[in-house]
């Protein structure tokens, strides 16, 4: 009796093939597309197999490392079927953050130095109004009235209205935003 050729033996041991898929993944859809997917590995590599070999446990071994291959490499990904998880991820572009930071810091030069102080002070420092008074030393009406003065100032000059008219840049929202917290504890 005459060995079947190659084609004909992978077709007689396609349901064995696929009984195995399933046994490792529980699911006949995806039994499927890993029987497909170890077919045509085999098809491709066929010049690998060696004639008189056992075909059936080189389909399995393929099938095998082909489930293993794609288990491994689901670990390493993550489910986001509605994009949340993309977004958080993805970074806005930086050109435009660095174009509007040249801007502000042009646009602070021409602050005077009394609001530029206030100023930084409160927004980009982080300081309560009554911390930047201490360190400026004048009463804490006084670093209010700069602040505001100073962000409309600065605001006119950069041609905002909106925060978001300037990009993510985070100093530039602390600068321009509005009014900074209030200081819990005093």
């Amino acid at each position: 009796m005459q060995p079947l050729p190659v084609k004909d033996a992978m077709l007689a041991v396609i349901p064995s093939v696929r009984a195995f898929a399933f046994s490792l993944c529980g699911n006949f859809a995806r039994a499927d597309d890993l029987v497909q997917e170890t077919l045509l590995k085999a098809w491709q590599n066929i010049d690998g197999f060696e004639q008189g070999t056992n075909l059936r446990a080189w389909l399995f071994t393929i099938l095998r490392n082909t489930y293993f291959s794609e288990l491994r490499k689901r670990r390493r990904e993550v489910e986001d079927v509605d994009g949340e998880k993309t977004a958080s991820l993805s970074v806005v572009p930086a050109q435009q953050g660095h174009l509007d930071m040249q801007d502000l810091r042009e646009a602070l030069k021409l602050l005077s130095a009394e609001q530029r102080e206030a100023l930084v002070l409160v927004r980009a420092a982080g300081m309560s109004y009554e911390e930047a008074a201490e360190v400026a030393q004048c009463a804490v009406g006084t670093i209010k009235s700069r602040v505001n003065r100073a962000r409309a100032k600065l605001s006119g000059m950069l041609g905002l209205a909106e925060t978001d008219e300037f990009g993510p840049d985070a100093t530039m929202v602390a600068i321009v935003a509005g009014p900074p917290r209030r200081n819990v504890n005093g």
